[in-house]
């Protein structure tokens, strides 16, 4: 019933279904780029001032038994530290790249969950291009370091697995080639893109249509809303959930790339 009667409203001009232009806002300050300076870069740059602030603000008193403040910071960091850092990367080697999983970590996890904030109602990671920055980031670092612990060699340990018969070695070789220096970083943007695409637009049409059957519904399509609108409410507390998972995976994962490029064997 409601996939007959929304249609037709549309036709009719009433229920308008949401869509990735609306995700696109006129830029702040227009600059001569094709979207300027818009909420997205604003909202990275209010990310990183948070970010700072709190970290700063948690380490400042630095008391032997820490206040509630203190005690968030350092777990925090520690779970950053050892359940990432430590736990894939190794004890040995693991320390260097500390900063750099802290950082990745909170800062997809702050820009993700300015999708779940009211007024603000963003994950800029929605848009493709910071999702490409993060993955190209992580993709040319693993690469550096696998040449600076490796030299040249590291692109035959990448792609050359040890154990496999000189038959097949061939194509091994070309689908490691493709999986690893192609696909992986793609897939590496395109997890955290997609998923918060994803999540913002099912939440934004939940809302939209939500609205449209209490306001401007009829007859028995009217109630159905109230289930639209527990369902959009179920959904915006699922996609906080994947907030959360999304920026652990993409650290995760960087984790992951950085101990296979110290790593002696493939």
């Amino acid at each position: 019933m409601i996939a007959l009667a929304l249609p037709a409203a549309a036709n009719e001009g009433g229920f308008v279904p949401p869509t990735l232009e609306d995700m696109h806002l006129p830029a702040v300050i227009p600059w001569g780029a094709p979207e300027g300076f818009g909420k997205q870069m604003l909202l990275i740059v209010v990310s990183v001032l948070l970010i700072t602030w709190f970290f700063v603000a948690a380490s400042r008193k630095r008391q032997l038994v820490p206040g509630k403040l203190q005690y968030l910071g350092e777990m925090s960091y520690n779970f950053v530290r050892n359940s990432v850092g430590k736990d894939i990367i190794g004890e040995r080697d693991f320390k260097p790249y500390v900063p750099l999983l802290f950082c990745l970590f909170f800062f997809i996890l702050v820009n993700n969950l300015f999708g779940s904030i009211p007024l603000l109602q963003l994950p800029t990671p929605s848009h493709v291009g910071t999702a490409y920055a993060l993955a190209a980031m992580v993709y040319i670092t693993w690469i550096v370091l696998g040449i600076k612990k490796h030299g040249i060699g590291y692109f035959k340990l990448a792609v050359v697995p040890s154990g496999v018969p000189k038959a097949i070695l061939p194509l091994v070789v070309v689908i490691e080639i493709i999986s690893t220096f192609l696909v992986r970083p793609v897939t590496h943007s395109l997890r955290l893109f997609a998923t918060m695409l994803a999540g913002h637009l099912i939440i934004m049409l939940a809302a939209a249509g939500s609205e449209f059957l209490l306001i401007q519904g009829e007859g028995l399509i009217k109630p159905l809303g109230v289930l639209t609108l527990a369902g959009g409410v179920g959904m915006y507390m699922f996609e906080i959930l994947i907030q959360v998972l999304q920026a652990y995976v993409f650290t995760l994962l960087t984790a992951i790339y950085i101990q296979g490029s110290l790593a002696e064997s493939h």
